[in-house]
């Protein structure tokens, strides 16, 4: 478990030095700078060519990379370009409200998932099985942006339950601004979670070892959560880290149509205003989350199941 550990951190640590050249170049590709887009109106050519040289934004790419990554390992994310702040308090910022959206996500979509994975496992082709696959699919089938507007429409505009967007309100004071973006997160993340637990599931249980194991007489309940269980988690952890990637990089659409001044509204304003330091923090922040994120998933597994061929 340890050598597997450290080895899996040695290419985490790779793979992070790869992400964060990969960062800079794509940013750099971007067309247009700040100083162009912000203050062509109001500048001359000669007064934005100036302001670039002062921005740092007329230096070789490959000195700005020393430069960013120099500050980067020191803790400091740089400046943002067009509000002069630190990259650093525009991360702090953005990442609370993405980071209570995809816990709550979380909170209920695991222990439903992990359930109904189990159950359709269990009844494998049954009429259970079906019938629990056929609806989280077509949940998983309906666009994000779809779900969002007709539950906005009905629960919000029609009968007035729920609040509509986050705009003047305060999450503590009002946990109900929740329950919408879970909703319309949720078709997507169950369906892919629980189709994972199911096929672990299943294949656990037409191993040698489980009809052995049913040979001497063992409980069923004992074989479900001593041996059957660990083995099916191994996929399910691995979707799950896949899912907590994308929750935590914040889901656009569910952001924008209730007004959460989540992780990617920030970005896409990094973007926007081609204000590369917030961009390259925003990406780097994201990056080094998804690698913890698939980093743990990983040794949950090798914990689960050692021998998992899946692992090796």
């Amino acid at each position: 478990m340890r050598s597997y550990a450290v080895q899996r951190a040695l290419l985490a640590v790779a793979q992070l030095a790869g992400l964060s050249v990969l960062v800079f170049v794509l940013t750099s590709l971007l067309p247009g700078d700040a100083a162009e887009l912000r203050f062509t109106e109001t500048l001359t050519p000669t007064q934005v060519a100036a302001l670039r040289t002062e921005l740092g934004l007329d230096q070789p790419p490959v000195e700005r990379f020393v430069h960013w990554l120099g500050h980067v390992l020191t803790g400091d994310l740089g400046t943002s370009l067009i509000s002069g702040g630190p990259v650093a308090g525009i991360v702090r910022n953005s990442i609370g409200a993405t980071l209570v959206l995809t816990l709550a996500t979380l909170a209920v979509v695991v222990p439903l998932a992990v359930a109904l994975g189990i159950v359709m496992g269990t009844r494998e082709n049954g009429r259970v099985d079906r019938a629990i696959t056929s609806i989280t699919l077509a949940l998983s089938a309906i666009p994000d942006f779809v779900i969002a507007v007709v539950l906005v429409a009905v629960f919000s505009l029609k009968l007035g339950w729920l609040p509509a967007t986050w705009i003047g309100s305060n999450l503590l004071a009002s946990p109900a601004l929740l329950i919408l973006p879970v909703a319309v997160l949720f078709g997507r993340t169950v369906c892919l979670l629980s189709r994972q637990v199911r096929a672990g599931t299943v294949a656990a249980l037409h191993a040698e070892y489980i009809t052995q194991a049913r040979r001497l007489g063992v409980p069923r309940r004992q074989l479900l959560l001593r041996h059957v269980l660990p083995n099916a988690a191994v996929p399910g952890v691995q979707e799950l880290a896949r899912t907590g990637d994308t929750l935590l990089g914040g889901v656009l659409v569910v952001e924008a149509i209730f007004a959460i001044p989540g992780f990617a509204t920030a970005l896409v304003d990094g973007v926007e205003a081609r204000d590369v330091p917030v961009v390259q923090g925003l990406t780097l922040v994201l990056a080094v989350a998804a690698l913890l994120i698939n980093l743990a998933a990983d040794l949950v597994c090798n914990r689960l199941v050692p021998r998992s061929e899946l692992l090796r």
